[in-house]
């Protein structure tokens, strides 16, 4: 069985897929799903189509009837997404030990819609958020147990190179520009002391592996307590899979983080690295979807405010 989607949190009306998170975003409404569905998948033309109510930010999701699900990227830079997932997730999924979205149909762009797309199995189960789970550090070991087996699964050598797989030096202007527009609204002192010291850290030796690139609670579905899907494999690359370790404080309470940490052996230097990479993702999200997306602004802050309080370290 493949994963296809997250379950929603909240249903919308088309108006919702109308209000754009990025400038060069085209309107993506159900209208437009089911003529691209009639002219490319007929057999699945009667099914019924509602829009997912999720935070994505790259791609526009809809649940197509009972077990499909429709992913349609938001912007430019997001396309190119469709057709990484659509060649590597085949071969991934066998070596890891939950479901992935391994899509069953493969979208082209047309004269109303300019990008390629992907169809999905639909996965039910919900978002790991505040309150799901009774044992989070079960959820903290599955984690870990995921990103075990996808590190052990040697990359190719024409595996594309993980966007979010390099240096921290990388995201430094990004990272500072963000602090200058969050004065007043977090400790901007305490984030820019951490990512300073993150700077000074030595970089990574070990070879490159797969990286996931996204592990927050929204592409990430429960089932029974259990982790039952990793979704959401836009970023997919190799690289430095330290930034991985985001799940820690995106995802985990305080209490279950050791037990992720000791899963994956993971030494100080590390460890820092991933609060680091945490922090800078969180803020630079936070200023640019504060008005357009509240509810991934609002993680954004619980990020900022787990990363700077954490002393684990």
């Amino acid at each position: 069985m493949c994963a296809a989607a997250r379950t929603p949190d909240r249903m919308h009306d088309d108006d919702f897929l109308h209000d754009r998170l990025h400038d060069e975003e085209p309107v993506i409404d159900t209208g437009l799903v089911r003529r691209l569905i009639a002219a490319q998948f007929p057999q699945w033309t009667g099914l019924p189509l509602t829009p997912v109510g999720i935070t994505a930010t790259d791609n526009a999701m809809f649940r197509l009837g009972a077990d499909l699900a429709v992913r349609l990227p938001r912007a430019a830079w997001a396309a190119g997404n469709i057709a990484r997932e659509q060649y590597w997730l085949p071969r991934l999924a066998p070596h890891l030990p939950v479901p992935v979205p391994v899509p069953v149909a493969h979208g082209r762009p047309t004269a109303a819609y300019p990008w390629e797309w992907s169809v999905l199995r639909w996965l039910d189960g919900v978002n790991p958020a505040p309150g799901v789970l009774a044992d989070p550090g079960q959820l903290a070991r599955d984690l870990a147990g995921f990103l075990g087996a996808l590190r052990a699964v040697r990359p190719e050598p024409d595996a594309p190179s993980a966007s979010r797989g390099g240096p921290l030096a990388g995201r430094d202007p990004a990272t500072r520009a963000a602090v200058g527009r969050l004065r007043g609204v977090i400790d901007t002192g305490a984030a820019t002391a951490l990512w300073d010291k993150a700077l000074r850290l030595p970089e990574p030796t070990g070879p490159a592996a797969w990286v996931h690139g996204d592990l927050t609670a929204g592409n990430l579905l429960v089932a029974g307590q259990r982790l039952g899907a990793v979704l959401d494999f836009g970023l997919l690359g190799a690289g430095d899979p330290t930034v991985d370790l985001i799940a820690a404080w995106n995802v985990l309470p305080a209490a279950a983080r050791p037990a992720f940490r000791s899963a994956l052996a993971v030494d100080d230097a590390t460890w820092e690295r991933g609060r680091a990479w945490a922090l800078s993702i969180a803020l630079v999200q936070l200023p640019y979807y504060r008005t357009t997306n509240p509810p991934l602004a609002a993680n954004a802050r619980h990020v900022v405010r787990e990363v700077l309080t954490d002393r684990s370290v």
